[in-house]
């Protein structure tokens, strides 16, 4: 019977067995949200950092202008790197270029992931997709639905990624076996509002507290994309759905 957990923090990752497993990682507000918007806009990939100089390094590898730098550090915007949001990066140029990004938690927990035998990364807006993609492509594998967190620290908006994507995974056919972090992260999402729940969440009032309430609208609309992005030798790519 396939086996659904959900970590509350990428930390948790340190001390799981990940060879053979799939690995889901959130981080909704915004890093999985913002590497699926620049996919979906025509980035060629998006390459995952930990932090502004591995960025610049790996950056520095790719030709001349094939690259855009973007990253923030403590909700900070990095010197010289683009703004991390997803509305704020669809007004580059993405497309046939790659998104070297860098971000406190979401880009260090697809890099912690990077040992499992699949690694995607998922946001509100293309769960379903990768639901179904995971399915139909490792339907007996162990599925860690990893929520990135702050700093240590549970955040209320991956909890509800990890509930929409274990939703997802109950209304599909088959008998799956479900941690109790996995049941309580469904039970949240089915009795509660998307919107609601990421503008209540710390990163939400902050980004509202910064004029950014658009981000935030946009990171918490449901089942509206279809691209599904899978890691690939270190790249976040876009696979079928």
């Amino acid at each position: 019977m396939q086996k659904i957990h959900v970590l509350l923090t990428k930390e948790e990752l340190d001390d799981q067995r990940l060879d053979g497993r799939v690995v889901i990682v959130l981080d909704v507000l915004f890093a999985t949200t913002s590497a699926l918007a620049a996919l979906q806009a025509g980035a060629s990939s998006v390459i995952p950092a930990l932090d502004a100089d591995h960025a610049r390094r790996l950056a520095s590898e790719l030709a001349v202008g094939s690259a855009i730098l973007s990253g923030e550090l403590d909700a900070e915007t990095l010197p010289g790197f683009a703004h991390p949001t997803p509305l704020a990066l669809l007004r580059h140029e993405l497309q046939g270029r790659d998104l070297v990004y860098s971000t406190t938690n979401g880009t260090v927990a697809l890099r912690k992931a990077l040992p499992a035998a699949h690694v995607y990364a998922a946001s509100l807006r293309n769960a379903r997709a990768t639901i179904a993609h995971v399915l139909r492509e490792h339907a007996r594998s162990t599925v860690l639905i990893v929520c990135a967190g702050s700093s240590e620290q549970f955040n209320l908006e991956d909890f509800y990624g990890a509930g929409l994507l274990v939703s997802c995974l109950q209304q599909a056919p088959g008998q799956r076996s479900y941690s109790d972090a996995a049941l309580a992260a469904a039970f949240l999402q089915q009795g509660s509002d998307a919107l609601r729940c990421l503008a209540d969440s710390r990163v939400g009032r902050l980004m509202a507290s910064r004029g950014l309430d658009a981000e935030v609208h946009y990171a918490a609309q449901i089942h509206v994309d279809s691209v599904v992005a899978r890691v690939v030798d270190g790249r976040l790519t876009r696979v079928a759905a």
